[in-house]
């Protein structure tokens, strides 16, 4: 394929990381103004994730029983980009059915529409990432995938601004949302995915598909540290999920701020771009630089990326001065991956271990020290994904694609711990603050799998010490 045109394919297929991005991260907006506007628990609340990431799961593990029960590969049948195209449109009924859900006032009915629209991203999502390494040299899939997150965590930095702009008129507008906002923003949002399924059909995106059988049986599985790494999976994407999704709650409390729904959007957007200033500096990885150049980037590209997150909230309308503290964070992270040396197993126990320390100082402090302790947890979380990804996979062989499938799948862990922290948290002897005990517990698994899956791809003379880079 010619450069010129796979840089253009390229470009069109990253629009779809855009908007995963954008919702996925906007949740941690939505998630406070229904737990006001239904008067739920923040158990209740917490269910909007449970629905998101179940879709996640249920779309994948669908979509893998059907191809071991009817042995025929459905994406390979179709391709990717009609994939693409398929899942664009069942999310723009999601979101034409939140309308109808939000009108009629109906909790039930929204977390229906939440699972819907989440269930185009979880086919969208299955097709496009090896679409983007099918898109010019595979030796470079990985530039791609990295690039693509980078769009991915941008969104969701964005994300929850704009969504605050729609739900509140302003960024620091009312406190009383008008439903007719809400139903303008998922109209918009269904026009926009229509849009882009009919962009996607008429455009000249090749008709990509693998040639690759199916491994019958779940032979995968017998090797731990796939097993291990399944758990940790589901784990990270929990407790990356939960931080945010409960911080709204934890906000609202005088001893963190008191501050209103309409006030959070700055620290959610903080949040999620922690995990961009991560990524972007976890892709420097991937490119072939001197030690010189490479120390200096990795020092220079938080802060550019921090600049961006700034920018992005003054663009908002966001009063970011409070925030301007938290670039003296971001040295832990630039420590933790001079630590790291660029070795999966190395980085994933240290930056659990700087995860772990971050939650207990929330934990046992109160006011911005621990608000900007939680929020750090995006740092940490960062570049967590092609670490664990990287590992599990690691020695599999000829059930590597089988294993991905399993990986995939954990994004489960996104629709159960933050449920489970509003769960705690609801509870009268723990409450909000205290319901970040689980996650220190999933950072200290974390850096458990971190020390244990070196020793076990050792015993199997398996070499794990690849270079880890930016992905999820």
């Amino acid at each position: 394929m010619e450069k010129s045109k796979s840089t253009t394919h390229f470009a069109t297929l990253v629009t779809v990381f855009f908007f995963w991005g954008f919702l996925a991260a906007s949740n941690g907006v939505f998630i406070p103004f229904c737990k006001g506007h239904f008067n739920l628990t923040q158990l209740e609340s917490q269910l909007i994730d449970l629905a998101f990431y179940f879709a996640y799961f249920l779309g994948s593990l669908s979509l893998y029983l059907y191809q071991r029960m009817s042995k025929v590969d459905l994406l390979n049948k179709i391709g990717y980009k009609m994939g693409i195209v398929y899942g664009l449109i069942i999310s723009a009924v999601g979101a034409l059915t939140m309308i109808g859900s939000i009108s009629l006032g109906n909790y039930w009915l929204i977390l229906a529409s939440f699972f819907l629209i989440a269930m185009g991203f979880s086919l969208q999502q299955t097709c496009a990432q090896p679409f983007a390494i099918a898109l010019g040299d595979p030796a470079t899939g990985s530039h791609r995938l990295n690039l693509a997150g980078g769009v991915n965590s941008f969104a969701a930095t964005v994300g929850p601004i704009i969504v605050s702009y729609f739900l509140f008129g302003s960024i620091k507008g009312a406190e009383k949302v008008e439903i007719s906002s809400v139903n303008t923003m998922y109209g918009f949002l269904a026009i926009l995915f229509l849009g882009v399924a009919l962009f996607f059909y008429k455009s000249q995106l090749p008709s990509v598909t693998t040639d690759e059988e199916l491994e019958p049986g779940a032979g995968a599985l017998k090797y731990p540290q796939l097993v291990l790494g399944m758990i940790a999976i589901f784990v990270y994407v929990g407790v990356e999920v939960s931080i945010q999704s409960n911080l709204g709650a934890l906000l609202k409390l005088p001893e963190f701020g008191g501050y209103a729904e309409s006030g959070i959007s700055h620290f959610i957007s903080l949040y999620w771009g922690s995990m961009m200033i991560g990524r972007w500096t976890g892709s420097i990885t991937v490119f072939n630089l001197s030690k010189v150049w490479f120390n200096i980037l990795t020092i220079v590209v938080p802060y550019l990326a921090f600049a961006v997150v700034l920018g992005a909230n003054v663009i908002g309308g966001n009063d970011v001065s409070e925030l301007y503290i938290y670039a003296a964070v971001i040295p832990l992270l630039i420590l933790a991956i001079f630590l790291g040396q660029e070795k999966p197993a190395r980085t994933l126990l240290i930056l659990s271990l700087f995860g772990m320390a971050a939650m207990l100082i929330g934990l046992f402090t109160t006011g911005k020290v621990a608000v900007f302790a939680f929020v750090s947890g995006g740092l940490y979380c960062s570049v967590m994904w092609p670490c664990i990804f990287a590992l599990a996979v690691a020695g599999l062989g000829k059930y590597t694609s089988q294993g991905s499938t399993f990986l995939i799948m954990m994004i489960l862990g996104g629709a159960i711990i933050p449920p489970a922290q509003g769960l705690l948290a609801d509870m009268e002897s723990i409450q909000i603050h205290q319901s970040y005990w689980l996650a220190v517990a999933c950072f200290a698994y974390l850096a458990f799998y971190g020390y244990k899956v070196a020793n076990i791809l050792r015993s199997q003379g398996v070499e794990f010490n690849q270079k880890s880079s930016a992905g999820h």
